[in-house]
């Protein structure tokens, strides 16, 4: 195998066994924030479901609790971001603070722990998003070429989630 699909390789291989463990959805998440990490990188990782029933979301994995614990819900606001990601189910990159600022209502606690780019990748079952993948790190870090990757890594997260709801 060609040497640049090894991280990926190696990422779909440390998920998959994360499937088998008994701890789940922890070992599961905690998998997903690791290989996240070492094949596209982030500062902020967090993990949202999504329940239409209330139009909430509610935050059910974070790699930094004291600053975005679990179990926090927030209602769903509209816009150009929950078009992209919910409805339409396509990954959002935004590459600045005042991109952020734009959508997230918590920019200022985001910049506060040196991020200012995201890449927001849902999860998606029988065309509905159920949950995001929330990868935020330094200005401009997400690219387009990140997009691929990151949707095939965060489709990991279903059984999971279908599991919990």
């Amino acid at each position: 195998m060609n040497a640049p699909y090894e991280p990926a390789l190696e990422a779909f291989v440390a998920l998959a066994h994360a499937h088998a463990e008994e701890d789940q959805p922890s070992a599961l998440y905690h998998a997903l924030d690791k290989v996240l990490a070492d094949t596209i990188g982030h500062t902020l990782f967090t993990i949202l479901r999504y329940d239409d029933a209330t139009n909430e979301s509610a935050r059910i994995y974070s790699n930094k609790p004291a600053e975005y614990p679990t179990a926090a819900k927030k209602a769903l606001s509209g816009g150009n971001w929950a078009d992209i990601v919910l409805t339409r189910g396509e990954a959002f990159i935004g590459k600045t603070r005042d991109d952020l600022r734009a959508v997230f209502a918590d920019h200022e606690l985001i910049a506060s722990l040196g991020c200012e780019s995201v890449l927001n990748v849902p999860v998606r079952w029988k065309g509905r998003t159920l949950a995001s993948l929330n990868l935020l790190h330094t200005r401009a870090w997400y690219r387009d070429d990140h997009v691929p990757l990151a949707q095939s890594l965060a489709q990991y997260a279903l059984p999971a989630l279908l599991d919990e709801a």
